[in-house]
Protein backbone atom coordinates (compact mmCIF):
# COMPACT_ATOMS: atom_id res chain seq x y z
CA UNK A 1 0.00 0.00 0.00
CA UNK A 2 1.04 3.31 -0.90
CA UNK A 3 0.01 7.12 0.06
CA UNK A 4 -0.50 9.25 -3.02
CA UNK A 5 2.57 11.37 -1.74
CA UNK A 6 4.65 7.72 -1.58
CA UNK A 7 3.92 6.38 -5.01
CA UNK A 8 4.29 9.52 -6.36
CA UNK A 9 7.81 10.47 -4.84
CA UNK A 10 8.75 6.44 -5.80
CA UNK A 11 7.99 7.23 -9.75
CA UNK A 12 9.04 10.75 -9.66
CA UNK A 13 6.07 11.97 -11.08
CA UNK A 14 3.73 14.64 -8.74
CA UNK A 15 0.52 13.89 -7.20
CA UNK A 16 -1.25 16.29 -9.02
CA UNK A 17 -0.07 13.56 -12.12
CA UNK A 18 -1.51 10.57 -9.69
CA UNK A 19 -4.78 12.51 -9.29
CA UNK A 20 -4.82 13.25 -12.93
CA UNK A 21 -4.57 9.58 -14.04
CA UNK A 22 -7.17 8.84 -11.61
CA UNK A 23 -9.38 11.21 -12.82
CA UNK A 24 -8.90 9.84 -16.31
CA UNK A 25 -9.90 6.28 -14.92
CA UNK A 26 -6.49 4.73 -15.27
CA UNK A 27 -5.72 4.49 -11.94
CA UNK A 28 -8.37 3.39 -9.30
CA UNK A 29 -7.44 3.59 -5.82
CA UNK A 30 -9.02 2.49 -2.35
CA UNK A 31 -10.03 4.99 0.07
CA UNK A 32 -9.29 4.75 4.19
CA UNK A 33 -11.24 7.27 5.27
CA UNK A 34 -10.41 10.61 3.10
CA UNK A 35 -6.87 9.09 2.06
CA UNK A 36 -6.05 7.69 -0.98
CA UNK A 37 -4.36 4.38 -1.22
CA UNK A 38 -2.29 2.74 -4.02
CA UNK A 39 -2.31 -1.18 -4.21
CA UNK A 40 0.38 -3.22 -6.13
CA UNK A 41 -2.10 -2.95 -9.05
CA UNK A 42 -2.14 0.76 -9.40
CA UNK A 43 1.25 0.81 -9.08
CA UNK A 44 1.54 -1.75 -11.79
CA UNK A 45 -0.60 0.26 -14.07
CA UNK A 46 1.07 3.69 -13.15
CA UNK A 47 4.29 1.95 -14.39
CA UNK A 48 2.69 0.74 -17.69
CA UNK A 49 1.07 4.61 -18.13
CA UNK A 50 4.34 6.69 -17.65
CA UNK A 51 6.19 4.36 -20.04
CA UNK A 52 3.35 4.41 -22.80
CA UNK A 53 3.65 7.76 -22.18
CA UNK A 54 7.22 7.92 -22.70
CA UNK A 55 7.09 5.79 -25.96
CA UNK A 56 4.56 8.42 -27.15
CA UNK A 57 1.24 6.65 -27.26
CA UNK A 58 -2.12 8.35 -26.26
CA UNK A 59 -3.91 8.06 -23.32
CA UNK A 60 -6.59 6.49 -25.07
CA UNK A 61 -4.06 3.95 -26.36
CA UNK A 62 -2.62 3.61 -23.08
CA UNK A 63 -6.76 2.98 -21.72
CA UNK A 64 -7.22 0.28 -24.27
CA UNK A 65 -4.11 -2.19 -23.60
CA UNK A 66 -4.40 -1.13 -19.74
CA UNK A 67 -8.73 -2.76 -20.36
CA UNK A 68 -7.33 -5.43 -21.85
CA UNK A 69 -5.62 -7.00 -19.04
CA UNK A 70 -8.54 -7.25 -17.05
CA UNK A 71 -10.57 -8.76 -20.05
CA UNK A 72 -8.16 -11.55 -21.11
CA UNK A 73 -7.17 -13.74 -18.38
CA UNK A 74 -4.47 -15.28 -21.11
CA UNK A 75 -3.10 -11.68 -22.23
CA UNK A 76 -3.13 -12.65 -26.03
CA UNK A 77 -5.34 -9.60 -26.93
CA UNK A 78 -3.46 -7.52 -24.65
CA UNK A 79 -0.52 -8.85 -26.30
CA UNK A 80 -1.96 -8.84 -29.93
CA UNK A 81 -2.90 -4.97 -28.85
CA UNK A 82 0.94 -4.42 -27.72
CA UNK A 83 2.22 -5.32 -31.10
CA UNK A 84 -0.01 -3.40 -33.44
CA UNK A 85 0.62 -0.42 -31.13
CA UNK A 86 4.22 -0.81 -31.18
CA UNK A 87 4.32 -1.75 -34.86
CA UNK A 88 2.84 1.50 -35.81
CA UNK A 89 4.55 3.76 -33.33
CA UNK A 90 7.63 2.20 -34.99
CA UNK A 91 6.76 3.00 -38.34
CA UNK A 92 6.18 6.96 -36.92
CA UNK A 93 8.95 7.44 -35.76
CA UNK A 94 11.11 5.83 -38.66
CA UNK A 95 9.08 8.53 -40.55
CA UNK A 96 10.05 11.23 -38.14
CA UNK A 97 13.62 10.04 -38.51
CA UNK A 98 13.35 10.12 -42.08
CA UNK A 99 12.00 13.91 -42.34
CA UNK A 100 14.90 14.88 -39.33
CA UNK A 101 17.36 13.93 -41.76
CA UNK A 102 16.30 15.79 -44.31
CA UNK A 103 16.44 18.62 -42.24
CA UNK A 104 19.51 18.51 -41.02
CA UNK A 105 21.05 17.96 -44.37
CA UNK A 106 19.61 20.88 -45.72
CA UNK A 107 20.48 23.24 -42.51
CA UNK A 108 24.34 21.31 -43.15
CA UNK A 109 24.25 23.33 -46.52
CA UNK A 110 23.27 26.11 -45.22
CA UNK A 111 25.75 26.29 -42.34
CA UNK A 112 27.96 25.71 -45.04
CA UNK A 113 26.80 28.40 -47.62
CA UNK A 114 27.08 30.54 -44.53
CA UNK A 115 30.48 29.58 -43.36
CA UNK A 116 31.31 30.13 -47.08
CA UNK A 117 30.55 33.81 -47.26
CA UNK A 118 31.83 34.86 -44.21
CA UNK A 119 35.46 33.01 -44.76
CA UNK A 120 35.38 34.85 -48.44
CA UNK A 121 37.79 38.39 -48.02
CA UNK A 122 34.84 41.58 -48.38
CA UNK A 123 32.02 38.81 -47.54
CA UNK A 124 29.87 41.97 -45.79
CA UNK A 125 29.41 43.57 -49.18
CA UNK A 126 28.60 40.42 -51.31
CA UNK A 127 25.77 37.75 -50.60
CA UNK A 128 25.74 34.95 -53.12
CA UNK A 129 22.74 33.45 -53.77
CA UNK A 130 21.62 30.63 -51.00
CA UNK A 131 22.00 27.28 -51.32
CA UNK A 132 19.44 25.57 -53.03
CA UNK A 133 16.67 23.32 -50.95
CA UNK A 134 17.07 19.64 -51.46
CA UNK A 135 14.04 18.67 -53.10
CA UNK A 136 11.98 16.04 -51.34
CA UNK A 137 13.87 12.72 -52.57
CA UNK A 138 16.87 13.88 -53.59
CA UNK A 139 18.34 13.90 -50.52
CA UNK A 140 21.51 11.69 -49.84
CA UNK A 141 20.01 10.17 -47.00
CA UNK A 142 16.40 10.25 -48.26
CA UNK A 143 14.11 8.36 -51.52
CA UNK A 144 10.77 9.15 -52.60
CA UNK A 145 9.91 6.12 -51.57
CA UNK A 146 10.47 6.77 -48.04
CA UNK A 147 8.80 10.19 -47.65
CA UNK A 148 5.96 10.44 -45.47
CA UNK A 149 2.76 10.74 -47.10
CA UNK A 150 1.51 12.63 -43.89
CA UNK A 151 4.19 15.45 -45.00
CA UNK A 152 2.28 18.87 -46.43
CA UNK A 153 3.56 19.96 -49.76
CA UNK A 154 5.34 23.03 -48.80
CA UNK A 155 6.94 23.17 -52.79
CA UNK A 156 4.12 26.38 -52.96
CA UNK A 157 5.35 28.21 -50.51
Amino acid sequence: MHTVTQLAAELGITARTLRFYEGRGLITPSRLGSTRVYMARDRARMILILRGKRLGFSLREIAEYLDLYDSDPSHKSQNAKLLKLVSSRIGKLEQQRLALDEMLAELRAWKAHAEGVLSQPGSQSATPAPPKAVPPGNSPVISTKTMSKDRPDRSRE
